[in-house]
Order: structure tokens, then C-alpha cells, then sequence
């Protein structure tokens, strides 16, 4: 019988831990291990574009790309894993109940958007967290020409000055206009604890940010929280109200509920602290990869984001690590020394940042060119082709030059 490597999700860290796997098992010419991923669907979510519109075309079907590497996908959502038994249950596309074993267990399970369920902020606003939740969106804001012109209609407030806050409400006044015209008395408003504007992504790019919001009519209310929100608006901490039928929540991500059922020590988010190759401490046969894994990503204190740039990186390694554990090789230890941040800022443009203190490198119509190159090209699958596919799913390849 078989050998098995089983890949849970088809997310950036799930699918190069495939493409990793298969690598290494090809360079070993080994054809007694199976890489078997089990997901919902074989295609990968571009989540880093669902701040955009029309986020249906940001999906990569994955069907051929598998076929072409010999991954053995497997349909369903998995629902209990047993480390203890090397097991994992899941739902198949019928509704069904089954199971698949496994010799080693790689968990890319992703991470999910975490509402209080206080003050209705779980049952009023949207978000850009998954492709069904930005398709709501985008439905919801289609809606909104159907609306008598008022002040709530026009409005669209952001929870959370972070990244996708940041990138969802720049791009929010070109969306509107184009479902509402020109003539509408369009306000996207970000709320943020912050004390200045995008100042939690550091100083520097915070002033980009503080431009570019003042140039697209982007507003900010900071350090401040909201406290309530209803059908036509929503409450701060300071008393505030502001009238808006469209709230997007964009703060407060947590690991995957499956991390819950491994046991190990976790970060304030829920991922699983890992070793250097991958592999959750105090496990002898269960790797984390992406946005499940907690782990040094250079020697100098930092650790890899819930990020698509970390999340390619580390598939790669837990992948190339979990076979190398399987059959008795060395492993290579992750290591991503080199961050680099694009923020999109809409019709602006984008900021391109070095460094963890985000230093500026390029603003404007620069760097939204190299933004929409990454988000185009960079950080899709690699064609299907098997050679030039496993070759680029070598753990050593930098994923930022």
C-alpha cells in the first residue's frame, strides 16, 4: 500500500505544499507516496484581489495544473482530524461522510475573518475575507442604484485601517461611481483605532496613505472603535453615528478552526507554533504551512504574516519538509530573510515598501504597475506543465528577489 501525504486546502500554502511534495518525491523517483489534497474545489482563490471588483475572475482553476503533476485531489470539507490515528473525516461533494489516512498530515487550512457577535457586527456588514462573501458584496452594492439617493446609500464605511481596509475602501469611490454615476454624493469612511491615519503600517507609508486617501476623498476616523452596527449604519465609541447601508469588516483574522484540534501551543491568532521545517511542535507527523503556522521567518525576531507572500514561501517548505521527513531525508528549514509590501490605493495608484519598517521605494503609477503585475501574474499557479511546474516549487527559490 501506498505511502500518503495529505494536503488540507487549495489555498497558496495547500497548493505548493503539493507542487513541493511532488517535487521532491520526483527528484527521489519514488512512486510509493501519494500526495493527496483534499478542498472543496480544485481551484485557488485569489484572495488577495478580493478588494477588487468582479471577484469571480480572480478564481485559477487548479484541475489541469494537478492532472499535469499527478496530485490526487480529493472533493470535500474536512471536519475532524485524529492525529492519534493518523485519520482525518471529512463531507464529500454529496453530503456524504468519509475519511482518508495519512502518513503525513500538511494543515493549509487558511484563516477566516473573526466578527464579535456583539452589537449585530456579525450580522450587518460584509467583507473581502472569501470569494461567496466579496461575490455578497458585490451584489449588495449593484443593489444600491435601486435606492432612493440619500446619505446611508451613498455611504460606505470601512472597519479596520490594515491592509484589505486600506486596499477595499481606496478602491470603494471608483466602484461606487460606476454603479451610482457621477453625480452622487459618494463617502467612504475607514474606522481605525489608530491615532493617525494607516499608521499601523509605520510611519512612512502611513503618509503615503494619508495622500492618497485625501486625494480619492477617502475619510478617516481614528482612534476610534465601532461599537454597534444595524441596516443603516453604524455606532462609535465616541457617540458618533454614521448613516451607511454598506459596512465592510476588515480586521481580525484567526487560523483555521481545524488548528483546534491539533495539539500544540498557539499564537493570539490561532495558528500552531511550528519548527523550523514546518512541523507543529510536539507532533511527529502533522506540518502547518501558510496562515495556520506560526514561525520565524529570519533570525532577527520576525515571523511570517498571514500573507500570501509568506504563504507561497512556506507551502513550499512544509511540502519539500513532510516527504523529506517521510523517507528519511534532510530537510530545509524555512527561511524568508527579504519582506516587501504593495498597497493598493485605487485610482491613486499603490505604495511598494521594503524592509519591516516599510520603507518607501516606489509611490503612484510605479508601483501600481508592479501591484498589478503581482496580483496578474506573480502569485497565480504555474502553468501546467509538469517539469516547469515542480521546478518552481523549490523551497530555495526566494519568492521576493
Amino acid at each position: 500500500m501506498k505511502q500518503q501525504i495529505l494536503i488540507i486546502g487549495a489555498g497558496f500554502g495547500g497548493l505548493w505544499s503539493a507542487l513541493a511534495a511532488l517535487r521532491l518525491l520526483d527528484q527521489q523517483q519514488r512512486q510509493d507516496v501519494t500526495v493527496t489534497l483534499l478542498a472543496p474545489q480544485a481551484e485557488l482563490h485569489v484572495r488577495p484581489r478580493l478588494y477588487e471588483p468582479d471577484a469571480a475572475s480572480t478564481t485559477a482553476p487548479l484541475g489541469e495544473l494537478f492532472d499535469a503533476v499527478g496530485v490526487n485531489f480529493v472533493q470535500g470539507t474536512a471536519t475532524q482530524i485524529d492525529t492519534q490515528g493518523k485519520r482525518v473525516s471529512y463531507v464529500d461533494a454529496t453530503g456524504a461522510e468519509q475519511a482518508l489516512a495519512y502518513d503525513r498530515l500538511v494543515l493549509a487550512a487558511g484563516s477566516q475573518v473573526a466578527r464579535p457577535s456583539q452589537g449585530g457586527m456579525d450580522r450587518h456588514t460584509f467583507d473581502v475575507d472569501s470569494l461567496a462573501s466579496a461575490l455578497e458584496l458585490e451584489d449588495h452594492l449593484r443593489s444600491l442604484r435601486t435606492l432612493p439617493d440619500s446619505p446611508a446609500r451613498n455611504t460606505v464605511v470601512v472597519v479596520g485601517g490594515g491592509f484589505t481596509g486600506i486596499e477595499a475602501a481606496t478602491e470603494m469611490p471608483a466602484r461606487l461611481r460606476a454603479i451610482l454615476g457621477d453625480s452622487a454624493a459618494i463617502r467612504v469612511i475607514i474606522v481605525d483605532p489608530g491615532k493617525r491615519v494607516g499608521i499601523a503600517l509605520g510611519s512612512q507609508i502611513a503618509e503615503v496613505v494619508a495622500e492618497a486617501s485625501d486625494t480619492l476623498g477617502v475619510q478617516w476616523r481614528t482612534g476610534t472603535l465601532v461599537t454597534a452596527v444595524d441596516a443603516n449604519g453604524v455606532v462609535l465609541d465616541n457617540g458618533e453615528r454614521i448613516d451607511a447601508r454598506t459596512v465592510i469588516w476588515a480586521v481580525g483574522l484567526r487560523a483555521s478552526p481545524l488548528t483546534t484540534q491539533i495539539a500544540g501551543e498557539r499564537d493570539r491568532f490561532g495558528r500552531l507554533h511550528t519548527d523550523q521545517n514546518l512541523k507543529v511542535i510536539g507532533q511527529d507527523a502533522v506540518y502547518a504551512t501558510g496562515d495556520t503556522a506560526f514561525v520565524p521567518c529570519d533570525d532577527m525576531g520576525n515571523h511570517a504574516l498571514m500573507s500570501c507572500q509568506h504563504a507561497i514561501a512556506l507551502g513550499r517548505s512544509a511540502g519539500n519538509n513532510a516527504v523529506a521527513d517521510l523517507l528519511g531525508l534532510k530537510p530545509i528549514p524555512y527561511s524568508q530573510p527579504k519582506y516587501v509590501t504593495c498597497l493598493d490605493l485605487g485610482a491613486w495608484g499603490a505604495v511598494f515598501t521594503e524592509g519591516w519598517e516599510r520603507q518607501v521605494v516606489l509611490t503612484k503609477a510605479e508601483a501600481k504597475e508592479l501591484k498589478i503585475q503581482i496580483n496578474t501574474q506573480w502569485i497565480y499557479p504555474p502553468a501546467p506543465d509538469r517539469a516547469s511546474a515542480l521546478a518552481a516549487a523549490d523551497p530555495l527559490i526566494p519568492v521576493v528577489a
